[in-house]
């Protein structure tokens, strides 16, 4: 007859070799996914710190306009034919020329 001690016995280093698999996931997250946002989403913040007046944009809408305003947390665009649009910063996604070139 078998006891229930020898059954619930475990090699001693168990439990960092199954915790492995799990570590090497989060590591490869952090490298292939978070770390790139995170990248990504300081460039985007510099870019609108340096809006200025007359920068092509295109918002996040889709929307192409002349800056003719910056404010603090806003921006009014001239969208053409005399119509202006006052946008928050950050609904800016990216600069029209970049667009442009990107075609």
């Amino acid at each position: 007859m078998i006891t229930g001690n020898i059954l619930l016995q475990a090699a001693p280093g168990a439990g960092l070799t199954g915790f492995l698999p799990m570590i090497l996931i989060i590591v490869v997250f952090y490298f292939f996914m978070i770390r790139p946002q995170m990248k990504k989403s300081k460039e985007h913040k510099k870019y609108i710190e340096a809006l200025k007046v007359n920068d092509k944009v295109v918002t996040t809408a889709g929307i192409h306009g002349r800056i003719m305003e910056v404010n603090d947390t806003s921006i009014l665009l001239d969208v053409g034919n005399g119509v202006k649009i006052r946008f928050d910063k950050n609904a800016v996604s990216l600069d029209s020329s970049k667009a442009a070139n990107a075609q």
